[in-house]
């Protein structure tokens, strides 16, 4: 029988990685890695074409066998730092002359990065008038306006004149966009700022999509490509056409993926180790968290995984005066130049010395380098320090040369006056602050569970950096698994997501249902199956503010990943989720298809009382960790009797204090199916929300309440 492959292709700044994985197992099957084609005339698109052309030939893979490919990509990124960018027109459609209007379309000018602009212009036209918005289109246009931001108060309950400008403008020639397109919120400035750079990245982003669709396209893989998405989820080529924004920080989101559904973290920390930087990122109760994105020190409307990007990673070199190592980084040996003092022969040492250098003309004269006599120029980085001192396990990636780092310590040791193993611990010192100062700042700003983290390290340079401050913090770590590929794998395993959000005040339950509704369609609508599809609906009632997060798995790759563990096994996976023994683990409550298991754990005595928690972990049948709670209230019943006991499930768990009362955390499982109702406002709207999950299911089929109490 076949095998039926998902691929993951990760575009990163100097490589692209390409893997194969088996959609049943989820084992990595093929992996390659090829230059990253910024220059070329086909953009990035011709690396991820020499990408899965060389992934081909090398393991033999049918392209009848792919049913999942999809790539993360730097590219919106990059071309916003960079300013690489299209002049954008920002046409404003108003009703009469609306001055408030006028001042929050015509945003100040922007500031992408320090030194780089964004070049807009700006025209006005009455809102439902196709002939003057025509010509302010002609007129933007005639100005260098290369494309076109359209933006209309109250646009996102009456799209219809933004829309018609939209087209008006294709029809011109022009790339366009629409405030209601890239937003459901209420918010004009932020909104119309948020279409302008959409549009701003619109042209290269579209010519790179389309080139390379037609690539994957000819490669014989039948499979539509997907791309990836700064909240961790895959859209469709069509949708990334349409909002390319929604890619921002696409990069940093597959690793976090990865650690979600290849490494299975379900609380913890997750930090991806580069050779010039290094993402870190919280995940709590199985779920990365989330923030509203800036651009230029302002606010958009894009919400994306909260991924804290430190300037500190395996290749950072030092810098140094006459005495001591005084900073690691932010220059990194890749960008030098300079080869690694731990992946170089020992010998080469013999007669080197040390040297002071700028890597670039815009750094400090203090980086030091070491060099050998023949010129060779080899750089003393937190991956060298590392496998000096025994830090490196064998099977890593960072693994190299102890003996020639060391030697590479000692002749710094000797131009300094110091000792080699102390320099090497005075690097990994200044170069874990800053890895620690993130760890806890994650802590403190998610409230994580100090006693129950794990600190997750993944890319090439993990090694060199987590298990020391790891370390240093006392907190449990491990290295991934297939860490250096963490990325692709995550953009593998990603599921098909799309949000809607919008500005209810009081929502009612029908409001609700309905946004949940149009969630579930546009997920299915972009490629997910629509038999597992989960929706998370959360209600901001300070913001007036209601989000439907759907996620589903796509049709090809959903009927390929039929894994089934058996019990034992799946007890063990839970067990291990949970740091716990197996005879520790008991199932407490099942659908058939997901499986609660329940563990007491016993904590440190206060004031001669010991503190029992409960800790919860919800596995499928392939023993993925879908949902972590802590002292949950679990009722197992069945569909058509969920409705008369989940009144009584959400106040047995609904928290009282001095400002009221605060609805629990709602989770309804059925078949392979979580519908999360947490952050609803009333216990009516969760009810009404379940029957909506239920309907059409058999009145015997057995289902899960799960309700877990906020503090009030």
């Amino acid at each position: 029988m076949a095998r039926t492959l998902r691929l993951g292709i990760d575009v990163g700044g100097t490589f692209t990685d390409v893997v194969a994985i088996d959609a049943q197992t989820r084992e990595v099957v093929a992996r390659v890695k090829v230059p990253t084609t910024h220059s070329a005339q086909e953009g990035v698109a011709a690396g991820i074409v020499a990408g899965i052309e060389a992934l081909f030939a090398q393991s033999g893979i049918d392209p009848d066998d792919v049913a999942f490919i999809a790539h993360s990509t730097t590219q919106a990124t990059n071309a916003l730092l960079e300013g690489d960018v299209a002049t954008v027109g920002v046409l404003g459609l108003l009703d009469g002359f609306a001055p408030l209007a006028r001042i929050q379309i015509r945003f100040p000018q922007l500031q992408l990065a320090p030194g780089v602009p964004f070049e807009t212009r700006f025209a006005f036209a009455r809102a439902g008038d196709g002939n003057t918005a025509h010509a302010a289109i002609s007129n933007l246009q005639a100005e260098g306006a290369q494309a076109i931001a359209v933006s209309q108060p109250f646009a996102v309950d009456r799209p219809d004149a933004e829309a018609a400008a939209v087209a008006d403008a294709r029809a011109q020639g022009l790339y366009a966009t629409a405030g209601h397109e890239v937003s459901s919120m209420y918010g004009l400035r932020a909104r119309t700022r948020t279409a302008a750079l959409n549009a701003a990245i619109l042209p290269k982003m579209v010519r790179t999509a389309r080139m390379t669709d037609d690539a994957v396209k000819r490669a014989a893989i039948l499979s539509p490509l997907m791309v990836m998405r700064s909240d961790g989820g895959v859209m469709d080529v069509r949708e990334m056409e349409r909002r390319p924004i929604l890619t921002l920080l696409s990069g940093p989101a597959a690793g976090v993926a990865g650690a979600l559904l290849h490494e299975n973290v379900t609380d913890g920390i997750f930090i991806e180790v580069g050779g010039t930087s290094a993402d870190c990122s919280a995940i709590r109760a199985g779920m990365p968290q989330m923030r509203p994105a800036r651009v230029g020190g302002h606010r958009t409307m894009l919400r994306t995984l909260d991924v804290r990007t430190l300037a500190i990673a395996g290749g950072s070199m030092i810098r140094a005066n006459d005495r001591n190592i005084v900073d690691v980084g932010p220059r990194s040996a890749h960008i030098a130049g300079l080869k690694y003092a731990s992946f170089v022969d020992p010998a080469l040492f013999d007669g080197a010395k040390i040297e002071r250098m700028r890597p670039t003309p815009h750094d400090s004269e203090d980086y030091t380098a070491i060099v050998a006599r023949d010129g060779t120029r080899v750089a003393l980085t937190p991956t060298c320090a590392s496998n000096m001192l025994g830090f490196v396990p064998e099977s890593a990636f960072a693994r190299g040369n102890a003996q020639a780092a060391r030697r590479g310590f000692e002749v710094l040791a000797q131009a300094l006056d110091g000792d080699a193993e102390s320099l090497a611990r005075d690097l990994l010192e200044i170069a874990s602050a800053r890895v620690i100062a993130a760890i806890e700042e994650l802590i403190a700003d998610y409230e994580l569970d100090r006693e129950t983290l794990v600190v997750v390290g993944g890319g090439g340079g993990a090694a060199a950096l987590v298990p020391y401050a790891a370390q240093r913090t006392g907190f449990e770590f491990r290295l991934a698994r297939d860490a250096e590929v963490i990325s692709p794998i995550g953009v593998a395993l990603a599921l098909v997501r799309e949000v809607v959000e919008r500005t209810i005040v009081d929502p009612s339950p029908d409001d609700i249902i309905r946004i949940r509704r149009e969630a579930q369609d546009a997920v299915v609508a972009a490629g997910a199956s629509p038999e597992r599809v989960e929706v998370a609906v959360e209600i901001d009632a300070q913001r007036n503010l209601v989000r439907a997060t759907a996620s589903g798995a796509s049709e090809l790759a959903e009927s390929a990943a039929h894994r089934v563990e058996s019990d034992e096994d799946l007890r063990t996976y839970a067990a291990r989720l949970m740091r716990a023994a197996p005879e520790d683990v008991t199932l407490a409550a099942q659908t058939g298809a997901l499986f609660v298991y329940e563990r007491e754990r016993h904590s440190r005595r206060r004031l001669g009382r010991a503190r029992i928690t409960r800790d919860l972990r919800v596995l499928d049948r392939t023993g993925v960790g879908r949902l972590a709670l802590r002292d949950a209230f679990i009722t197992q019943t069945t569909a058509s009797q969920a409705l008369n006991v989940l009144p009584a499930a959400i106040e047995e768990a609904t928290a009282f204090g001095d400002v009221g009362r605060a609805l629990p955390d709602i989770y309804v499982l059925h078949g392979a199916r979580i519908a999360d109702f947490s952050g609803l406002a009333a216990a009516e709207q969760a009810v009404a929300l379940a029957s909506e999950e239920l309907a059409g299911r058999a009145p015997d089929a057995p289902a899960v309440i799960l309700t877990a109490s906020r503090p009030a």
